[in-house]
C-alpha cells in the first residue's frame, strides 16, 4: 500500500504532467453564444458605395473584351496585312486568348496582396492598370509603321492588361460579399456581373455606331483606335470612384485579429495558409471546385460575347456591322435579368440555380446554334437568347458562391488563384478552341458539342458545392441589414438552420458586452 508521501509524490507528478501538456497544446477557442455586439449591421451608404465602387472597374474590364471582340475581324489587316483573313482572324483570337495567360499570375499576385494590405487599394491598382493598357492599345503603331513589332507590341499590352485583369474580377466579388447583409449577398454580388455585360454591351455599341458612320476603310485606318483611347478618361474616373470606397468591414474585422494575435505562438489554421502555397495546400478541394464551377460558366459566357460576333460573321455570312448589332440587345436583356436571379438565388440557395444554368446550357446549346445556323435575324436572335438564358443563371451566382468556399484571411488569394486559372484554360481560349475545332471538323455546331460537354462537368460540380445562401462567409461574423435583425438572430440562434456556432470566429480572450453594450454598440455602427 502506497506511503502518503509515496501519494504525494504520484500526485504531483500527474499534476506536472497535466501542466506540460497544457503548455504543449494550443489552447482550445471556448464555444460562447453569439451576443448582439457580435454581428455586423451592413452601413448602407457604404454598401451602396462599395458596390458602385467595384461595378465601374468590372464595367471598364469588359468594355475593353467586347470593344476588342467586335474589332477582330476590323484589326486583322491593321497587324496583318499580308495574310490570310483565317490566319489573321486566329491571330487577334489567339492575342485575346493570350490575356487570360497572365490572369493566374496577376490572380496570385494581387491575391496574396489583397489578403495582407486591403482589397480596396489592390483594386484601386489593377483599375489603373488595366484602363492604362487599353488607352495604349488605342495609340499603337500598325504593320505599316514598324512591321512585325506592332502585332508583337499588341500581345504584350494584352498580356499586361490580362495580369491586372487577375486581381480585378477575384478582388471585386470578394468586395461586395463581404459588405453585403447574408441574407441579401446573391443579389448585391449579381450586380458586378450586371456590370460586366453592361460594359460589354456598350463597347459593342460605340463599335457598332462607330461601323455605320466612318465605313470600314476608315476603321480600318484609324477609326478601330477610338474605342481604346476612351478607356483613358473612362478608367481615371473609374479610378476616382474606386478610391472613395473604405475597406471591407469582415475584413478590417479579421486584419484587427490578426495584428493583436500576432505575437501569439498558437497560431490558428488560417493563419497558417498564408501565400499562395499556402493557400494552395489548405484549400485545394475548394480551388478544385471553384476551377470547375468556373470553367463551365465562363466557357458559356465568353462563347456568347467574345466569340459570336467572329461566329456570326465568319461562319454564318454576317457582316461585321450585323454581327456585331444582333448581339447587343441580347446583351442588354441578359444584364437586366441577372440581378433577379442573383436574387433568386438569396431564395432558393446558390446551388439550384447553378444546376438551372449548367442543365440549360445542356439542353439548349444545340438548338440554339442550330437556330443561328438558319440565317434569318429572328432566328438567330432566338438562337443568341437561348445561349444568354443559363450565362443568366451561371454568371450572377458564382460572384456570391465562389468567395463562400474560403475564409476571410484567405478569400481573395483563394479566388484569385481558383478563379483565373479556371478562366484561363477554359474561359478565354474558348472562342480560339471552338473556331479551331470548326475548322479541324468542318462542322459549324462543334461550338454547341463543346459547350454541354463543360456543363455536364459543371452539373457534377454543383453536386459537390456546399450551399452558402443566407449564411455567414466563413471566417466571418454575421452581417445583417439592420439592428432589430440583429435582436432577433441573437434571439433565435438555436434554432437558426443557417447559423453554424462553431463556424463561427470566436476568440477565448473575449469578452462579451452585457446586453446593453451590445444594443449601443449595435445601434452605432448602424
Amino acid at each position: 500500500m502506497p506511503t502518503d508521501r509515496s501519494m504525494t509524490h504520484l500526485l504531483n507528478g500527474a499534476q506536472d504532467t497535466a501542466r506540460q501538456q497544457r503548455i504543449r497544446r494550443p489552447p482550445r477557442l471556448k464555444r460562447r453564444r453569439l451576443a448582439v455586439g457580435d454581428v455586423n449591421v451592413v452601413d448602407h451608404p457604404m454598401l451602396k458605395k462599395a458596390v458602385g465602387g467595384t461595378i465601374v472597374g468590372n464595367t471598364m474590364e469588359w468594355y475593353d473584351v467586347g470593344v476588342f471582340g467586335y474589332l477582330i475581324t476590323t484589326m486583322g489587316p491593321v497587324f496583318l496585312p499580308e495574310a490570310d483573313p483565317a490566319v489573321q482572324t486566329l491571330f487577334l483570337l489567339g492575342t485575346f486568348a493570350a490575356t487570360f495567360v497572365a490572369r493566374p499570375l496577376g490572380g496570385v499576385v494581387f491575391g496574396w496582396l489583397g489578403d495582407k494590405v486591403g482589397r480596396q487599394k489592390v483594386l484601386a491598382t489593377t483599375l489603373l492598370i488595366m484602363a492604362a493598357s487599353t488607352f495604349l492599345v488605342g495609340v499603337l503603331p500598325g504593320y505599316a509603321q514598324i512591321g512585325i513589332w506592332a502585332a508583337a507590341l499588341l500581345v504584350l499590352l494584352k498580356l499586361i492588361q490580362g495580369f491586372s485583369t487577375g486581381g480585378e474580377y477575384a478582388g471585386a466579388t470578394t468586395f461586395v460579399s463581404e459588405y453585403a447583409p447574408d441574407k441579401r449577398r446573391g443579389f448585391f454580388a449579381s450586380f458586378l456581373d450586371m456590370g460586366s455585360y453592361i460594359g460589354f454591351a456598350l463597347g459593342a455599341a460605340l463599335v457598332s455606331v462607330l461601323q455605320l458612320t466612318l465605313g470600314q476603310d476608315a476603321m480600318e485606318a484609324w477609326g478601330w483606335r477610338l474605342p481604346f483611347l476612351l478607356a483613358g478618361p473612362l478608367g481615371l474616373i473609374a479610378v476616382y470612384f474606386r478610391s472613395k470606397i473604405e475597406e471591407s468591414p469582415q475584413f478590417q474585422a479579421t486584419l484587427d485579429a490578426q495584428e493583436a494575435t500576432a505575437k501569439d505562438a498558437a497560431a490558428d489554421d488560417d493563419e497558417v495558409a498564408k501565400g499562395p502555397v499556402g493557400i494552395v495546400k489548405a484549400y485545394w478541394r475548394q480551388i478544385i471546385l471553384a476551377m470547375v464551377l468556373t470553367a463551365a460558366a465562363n466557357t458559356v459566357g465568353y462563347a456568347l460575347t467574345s466569340y459570336m460576333p467572329t461566329y456570326l460573321t465568319d461562319a454564318k455570312g454576317y457582316d461585321p456591322v450585323h454581327g456585331t448589332l444582333l448581339t447587343i440587345p441580347v446583351l442588354v436583356i441578359m444584364s437586366v435579368c441577372i440581378p433577379l436571379t442573383g436574387r433568386l438565388s438569396d431564395r432558393i440557395g446558390r446551388r439550384p440555380v447553378l444546376w438551372i444554368g449548367a442543365i440549360s446550357t445542356v439542353v439548349l446549346a444545340l438548338p440554339a446554334f442550330l437556330l443561328i445556323g438558319v440565317g434569318d435575324v429572328w432566328s438567330t436572335l432566338l438562337g443568341l437568347a437561348l445561349v444568354a438564358f443559363p450565362v443568366t443563371f451561371y454568371v450572377a451566382n458564382l460572384a456570391s458562391a465562389l468567395p463562400a468556399l474560403f475564409p476571410t484571411a484567405s478569400r481573395y488569394g483563394g479566388m484569385g488563384i481558383a478563379y483565373n486559372f479556371a478562366v484561363a484554360i477554359f474561359g478565354g481560349t474558348t472562342p480560339f478552341i471552338v473556331q479551331g475545332l470548326i475548322q479541324l471538323s468542318g462542322n459549324d455546331l462543334m461550338p454547341a458539342y463543346y459547350l454541354m460537354a463543360t456543363s455536364l462537368i459543371g452539373a457534377v460540380a454543383v453536386w459537390f458545392l456546399k450551399e452558402s445562401a443566407q449564411r455567414p462567409l466563413p471566417g466571418s461574423m454575421p452581417s445583417v441589414d439592420s439592428p432589430e435583425e440583429a435582436q432577433e438572430l441573437v434571439a433565435h440562434q438555436d434554432e437558426n438552420p443557417n447559423l453554424d456556432m462553431n463556424e463561427l470566429p470566436f476568440d477565448d480572450s473575449y469578452e462579451p458586452p452585457t446586453p446593453a453594450e451590445g444594443i449601443a454598440q449595435t445601434a452605432s455602427r448602424a
